[in-house]
């Protein structure tokens, strides 16, 4: 008997603004920014990238690009994006190693 599997979608588990909260931040904690790119993208398809682009005032198609996987968007795009989520970004001391 053959195991049957799925591929993981986290948009499907990104229902609640501290669902979606709690995601990113585990993606900025890491410091990856190809996992920053991907988890903005994912909360983004989540929201429906069509309605995000619109409220940051970037074209649907350069969206896509600039969150898809090998994505490197300005920070300027990612402020944008973070603020069409309506969340926002703040600083906080390093924790120590």
């Amino acid at each position: 008997m053959a195991l049957k599997t799925t591929k993981f979608d986290a948009t499907d588990y990104l229902d609640t603004p501290e669902d979606i909260a709690a995601y990113l931040e585990a993606a900025f904690e890491d410091g990856t920014p190809a996992l920053i790119t991907a988890a903005l993208g994912d909360v983004a398809r989540s929201r429906g990238m069509t309605q995000i682009a619109r409220d940051a005032g970037v074209a649907r198609e350069a969206l896509y690009r600039a969150l898809s996987e090998g994505g490197n968007p300005e920070f300027a795009t990612v402020l944008k994006v973070v603020k069409a989520l309506g969340l926002s970004l703040t600083v906080a001391p390093a924790k120590a190693a």
